[in-house]
C-alpha cells in the first residue's frame, strides 16, 4: 500500500512544475483512477470514452480525449454522473498526462483488497491535506480524532432496520468511511446478508458545500464498497434533505466567512449568523427522536 501511495505521490512532485498542485493532482488522479476500475469491473460506459481508448491515445490528441472523456461521463444520470459532473482537465503537458495514464495502467486496482484500495486513496488525501499550504486540509479532519469520536458514538446500524448515519459537512467523508470501518471491526469483517445490502446502499449519507470534496468523497466511499448520497449544497442555508437520522458526526466549518446573514428557519430556536451555532441548531434538527451526536467547535 505504501509503495502505492509511494509511486502516485512521487509523480505529483513532477507535476508541480506543470502548475497542477496537490489538490488539483488528488482530483485528476481520482477522474483517472475511477475510469480504470469501472473498466475492471465491467461497468456500462459510452464505449468512445472507456479506460482502453484512453490509454492507447498520445499527445495533443490525449489531451483532448481526456477533455471530452470527462465532459461526457459528466453527463451521465448516476453515480459516475456525480463524480465527473463539472470536471475539467488541469493538464497542458500531454507527457505527464500520458504517464500518470502509464502509472494507473500498472496497476489492477479491483485486484486489491479493499482495505488497500481505500488505504492507498485515504493515504493521498491525507498527504494533499497536510502538504497543501490551503485547501484540502479544511475537508480532511485528522484521522485520529474521527476514530476517538466513532470509538465513543459506536454507530451500530444493526440496531434497527433504517438507522441511519449523517455528516452534514462532510468533507472528503472520513467520519463516513470511519463508521462503516469501525462497523467492520466489530464484525469481523463480515455483515449478515439481509443486513449488508441495507447497510452499504442505505444507511451513510452527507452533504458537502464544495464540489471538489465532495466527488473525493463520493470515490473514497465507493473504494470502501458504500453507495452513499452526499448531497452537493449547503446544510445550513437550504431546506433540509433526507433524514431524520440516528447519528450525525461532523466537523463543520470554523469562522465566519460567507456567514453574513442569519439562515430563515424556522426549526432554528436562535437567529444567528454565527456558523458553529447554526450548525449545532442543524444538527439538533435533523436527528431522530432518541438520536444522538458528536460534533466537533471551536474552543471559543
Amino acid at each position: 500500500m505504501t509503495d502505492i501511495v509511494g509511486k502516485l505521490w512521487g509523480f505529483c512532485h513532477t507535476l508541480r512544475h506543470d502548475g497542477i498542485d496537490y489538490g488539483d493532482y488528488i482530483e485528476q488522479l481520482t477522474y483517472l483512477l475511477f475510469l480504470k476500475m469501472i473498466e475492471e469491473k465491467g461497468v456500462e460506459i459510452p464505449a468512445d470514452y472507456s479506460w482502453a481508448v484512453l490509454r492507447e491515445k498520445s499527445g495533443t490528441d490525449l489531451l483532448e480525449h481526456y477533455m471530452d472523456t470527462l465532459r461526457e461521463l459528466g453527463k451521465l444520470k448516476n453515480m459516475l454522473g456525480d463524480i465527473y459532473g463539472g470536471a475539467i482537465s488541469r493538464f497542458s503537458n500531454p507527457v505527464n498526462l500520458k504517464r500518470l495514464v502509464n502509472l494507473i495502467d500498472e496497476t489492477e486496482w479491483t485486484g486489491l483488497n479493499v482495505d488497500v484500495k481505500a488505504e492507498a486513496y485515504e493515504g493521498l488525501l491525507e498527504k494533499s491535506a497536510s502538504e497543501g499550504k490551503k485547501g484540502a486540509g479544511q475537508y480532511f479532519t485528522p484521522r485520529i480524532l474521527i476514530q476517538s469520536i466513532v470509538r465513543c458514538m459506536k454507530p451500530d446500524p444493526r440496531k434497527t432496520k433504517d438507522f441511519t448515519i449523517h455528516d452534514p459537512a462532510a468533507g472528503t467523508g472520513g467520519f463516513l468511511v470511519c463508521a462503516y470501518e469501525w462497523l467492520m471491526e466489530q464484525t469481523k469483517g463480515s455483515l449478515e446478508r439481509e443486513d449488508a445490502k441495507r447497510i452499504l446502499t442505505a444507511t451513510y449519507s452527507g452533504t458537502e458545500l464544495v464540489p471538489r470534496p465532495r466527488r473525493l468523497a463520493l470515490m473514497n466511499l465507493y473504494l470502501h464498497g458504500i453507495q452513499a448520497n452526499i448531497y452537493l449544497g449547503d446544510a445550513i442555508y437550504e431546506p433540509k434533505r433526507g433524514g431524520p437520522y440516528d447519528c450525525v458526526m461532523t466537523n463543520p466549518p470554523f469562522g465566519t466567512k460567507g456567514a453574513n446573514q442569519a439562515p430563515n428557519r424556522d426549526d432554528f430556536t436562535v437567529s444567528t449568523s454565527n456558523k458553529q451555532l447554526n450548525f449545532v441548531q442543524h444538527v439538533m434538527s435533523i436527528l431522530k427522536p432518541g438520536g444522538r451526536a458528536a460534533v466537533v467547535v471551536p474552543d471559543n
